[in-house]
């Protein structure tokens, strides 16, 4: 049998991801990360005004070091029997383009301007955008809404669009596109030379862009300009077909194929989003909720579609016919901010060593001790006895997304007293992401969408067992820990390997190249009474503060 090795490329909030995978038996034969350089000294961003952008260099340098580096790794061997490449990317995170397809941020003339760049899924700055979007929808007699929750957020497409337009000029003067990271990753990879040739994914149109079988494509260009005129032509740019996954975007083009040393018969899938190949990596099943967990978390659930018919869920962030697994529904929600939540604590805890300590101390001690924070805070306090009366905290660090997104809402800490520590207080933290994602499956029973039980995938899932437990507590529900460490490359891997004709579906592709799982959390029966009303107290408190903010 001839040799046959697939790279999945996973691009996160932080850093891009490559692996080389055995496509026969799913064994990794090589990894490699790189951290995005202008997004590490955060440049483009203002975390106080919610935004967020990214420059297009830290991706193509990202996509260059990884693969070029696993390649070397794995020598010429595996090289010469690369059969196909498929990316997954956060969303959404989309871009302005010329009528190439090129971001304008690659111009002269808007390299420094972050309008130009992508706008990463967690910028926020369209908040205002997405209520007017929320506001507008109401006038129609088509529900252009239904697929996505019935809520749209200002974390998507339109809304991110539509701000950028309105804010920016020379951008608007410039723009004939707006474009998906996980549509145009694929886009270049195959040479695209116009705005035209960029194939859609199924994943991102659906999910983020209110496209639906339907109405044949996204909604009509009345919908838009009615809104507001600044977004007129921008439906008609967009194709009404959009492709699933398993699907090839073409092959790699001669100048990539130079570029990375692999032959121009490598074939380039369509991209999807990081959570839903997650979710395939992560060997998801009908009606077990797949937890992505990062900076935040993607909870997808799969369902048959003859048992889907007729049926929408209100809140969540979309119900898309082949956005996950080819043939059967896609549903997304998720915690707009979960690892995010720790990070923010870490960062204030660290304060005196990242501004008194320098010239104190050596810089590699203060980072050794930063990094062994949060370690240490989830080792004390899970020897920290619970109680009903301890300190509540609310999740909602960067808003919320499910259930109902909201990115006005804030975050809340109460009960604190002079006896209050780092250690209390980190565990109200991480008890309020817990209790964030209970809210998830219950917006999902409480429509008659079973949850049968829980697949932990991502950094928090293996590295922070504190967390798991008291997940599995909080639900009283036991999660399975899937045994791969690069989940969502997995994921990309086992679509390139079916767009290679290796497998005939993806199914068969995570039967073949799945990891399995190596750890599961079962509930602690102790606690799960007391997590149920604190869970109560939660969603009271939830309300208290929502009431207090304007919508």
């Amino acid at each position: 049998m001839e040799k046959a090795y697939v790279i999945g490329v996973d691009y996160g909030t932080d850093s891009v991801r490559a692996i080389v995978v055995d496509a026969y038996n799913g064994n990794e034969m090589a990894a490699s990360t790189f951290e995005y350089p202008r997004w590490k000294k955060q440049l483009y961003c203002n975390a106080e005004t919610n935004v967020f952008r990214q420059h297009p260099l830290d991706y193509i340098e990202g996509l260059q070091f990884t693969i070029k580096d696993c390649l070397q790794k794995t020598g010429d061997e595996v090289r010469h029997h690369i059969k196909a490449i498929s990316i997954d990317t956060t969303g959404s995170s989309p871009i302005a383009v010329d009528e190439t397809g090129t971001p304008l941020a690659l111009s002269e003339q808007f390299a420094h301007d972050p309008d130009a760049m992508f706008v990463l899924w967690k910028d926020h700055s369209s908040a205002q955008e997405a209520e007017e979007i929320n506001q507008h929808a109401k006038n129609f007699e088509i529900n252009y809404l239904k697929y996505v929750g019935g809520i749209y957020s200002s974390e998507w497409y339109w809304s991110k669009l539509l701000h950028v337009l309105r804010n920016n000029r020379q951008v608007k003067e410039a723009c004939h596109g707006w474009v998906e990271h996980a549509d145009w990753m694929p886009f270049l990879l195959t040479g695209g030379k116009h705005i035209s040739e960029l194939k859609r994914g199924i994943c991102t149109a659906g999910h983020k862009g209110l496209w639906a079988e339907e109405w044949n494509g996204f909604p009509p260009e009345d919908f838009f300009v009615s809104l507001d005129g600044v977004l007129s032509g921008f439906v008609s740019m967009l194709p009404s077909i959009a492709y699933t996954a398993d699907k090839a975007a073409g092959n790699l083009s001669q100048e990539w194929a130079g570029k990375l040393g692999l032959s121009t018969t490598v074939l380039i899938g369509i991209g999807a989003m990081d959570a839903h190949m997650g979710a395939v990596g992560g060997q998801v099943e009908p009606y077990y909720l797949s937890k992505v967990m990062g900076t935040s978390t993607c909870d997808m659930l799969v369902a048959p579609i003859k048992e889907m018919q007729g049926k929408y869920v209100q809140g969540i962030c979309g119900l898309v016919n082949g956005s996950v697994i080819p043939g059967m529904i896609g549903m997304e929600a998720g915690q707009s901010a979960f690892g995010d939540v720790y990070a923010w604590l870490r960062n204030v805890v660290a304060w005196p060593l990242e501004n008194i300590a320098p010239g104190l101390v050596d810089e590699q001690t203060i980072k050794n001790i930063v990094n062994r924070i949060i370690p240490e805070l989830s080792k004390q306090a899970a020897a920290t006895p619970l109680h009903e009366k301890d300190e509540l905290s609310v999740d909602w660090f960067n808003g919320r997304r499910t259930p109902d997104a909201n990115a006005l809402l804030k975050a809340s800490i109460t009960g604190l007293d002079l006896g209050t520590d780092a250690v209390k207080i980190f565990r109200s933290l991480a008890e309020a992401t817990c209790f964030g994602a209970r809210a998830i499956v219950e917006c999902f029973t409480s429509q008659h969408i079973a949850v049968k039980g829980l697949i932990g995938i991502g950094g928090v899932a293996r590295k922070s067992p504190f967390i798991m437990q008291m997940m599995a507590d909080v639900m009283n529900m036991s999660i399975r820990i899937n045994k791969s460490e690069q989940t969502c490359a997995l994921g990309a891997a086992m679509f390139a390997a079916t767009i290679a004709g290796i497998y005939n579906k993806v199914e068969e592709a995570m039967q073949v190249m799945g990891q399995g799982f190596d750890t599961e959390y079962y509930p602690d029966k102790s606690k799960v009474e007391i997590y149920r009303q604190r869970y109560s107290m939660y969603l009271e408190l939830g309300v208290h503060i929502e009431s207090k903010i304007a919508k």
